[in-house]
């Protein structure tokens, strides 16, 4: 039996009290499963923004998606999870990344750091977090046992091998950071990349008890007749994908509705890809996809 679906979105967009609220709202209307905040700055300090977020609404989950593992002190982090666990009644999910974006660590004045030295900080922090909240002596306590459910995002090799090690939620970007790219430009994954990615992490992760969720972030939703029209921004950006190849991408869910649905419903099939994440947004475009596959 396949693993159920569900929806989760990434909300990017700072905003007051009553709007945040409101927006909160909105997402649990419309069938998310989970309300998401990422990590960068000029966009909303994720934990007090995911507290707000589990107070204006009763049924979603809240997490980070995902912080960037550079920003964090352990010890301070585990501080951070354990509070808003209690806070959110127990609904909060920790997602973690190494961090792709250097203009931003170098101004908030931290080091970047190689890819390996990234990785590394990643993979220390994930332990620590499990020594310190793990022990059920860590003040403030967390609701959630044995822990908070931990989703790692990955692409690499090493980053593949700790997530089949670490992780309860198995997130795959369907993008590459762009090499010399200081900004965080990121290049998507053909359906071929990406079922290689998979495959690896499903080999790294064979001796698992429990099988991992697997999540996809999901780039663009767009319901319409013309999906030729809407990706065109992404072949500007792109110069090597051609309107067929970009159509194609796992990251790319454009075309009329019944074909969406369609594509979902593959992508489990194929990747097993059952956690689908949106940006804000594309929160109300996909809304009726959600509807279309609630309960499958």
């Amino acid at each position: 039996m396949p693993r159920p679906f569900r929806f989760g979105v990434n909300l990017l967009e700072p905003a007051p009290a009553g709007e945040w609220r409101a927006k909160c709202r909105r997402a649990e209307q419309l069938g998310y499963d989970v309300i998401l905040v990422p990590d960068h700055l000029g966009l909303p300090a994720p934990f007090p923004a995911l507290v707000a977020a589990a107070d204006a609404t009763e049924r979603p989950r809240v997490g980070t998606f995902v912080l960037n593992a550079g920003f964090w002190n352990p010890a301070l982090l585990a501080r951070e999870v354990a509070t808003a666990d209690a806070l959110t009644g127990g609904r909060l999910e920790l997602g973690l990344g190494t961090g792709y974006v250097q203009s931003e660590h170098e101004e908030a004045a931290l080091p970047y750091g190689s890819p390996g030295e990234r990785v590394d900080h990643l993979h220390r922090t994930v332990r620590e977090l499990d020594e310190l909240l793990g022990a059920g002596t860590h003040l403030p306590r967390p609701v959630q046992k044995p822990r908070v459910p931990l989703l790692i995002g990955a692409n690499g090799d090493r980053m593949l091998r700790i997530t089949a090690e670490h992780a309860d939620i198995a997130a795959f970007t369907g993008a590459r950071p762009v090499a010399g790219s200081t900004t965080g430009r990121l290049a998507p994954l053909s359906a071929e990349e990406l079922d290689a990615r998979v495959a690896l992490y499903r080999r790294l992760a064979a001796g698992r008890q429990e099988p991992a969720e697997l999540n996809l972030l999901i780039q663009l939703v767009a319901v319409t007749d013309d999906p030729a029209g809407v990706v065109r921004p992404l072949l500007e950006r792109n110069p090597d994908l051609t309107l067929e190849g970009a159509l194609a991408l796992p990251v790319v869910l454009a075309g009329p509705l019944e074909e969406i649905v369609e594509r979902v419903r593959t992508q489990r099939e194929r990747f097993g890809f059952s956690y689908f994440t949106v940006l804000e947004p594309c929160m109300e475009a996909f809304a009726p996809v959600i509807e279309s596959l609630r309960g499958k």
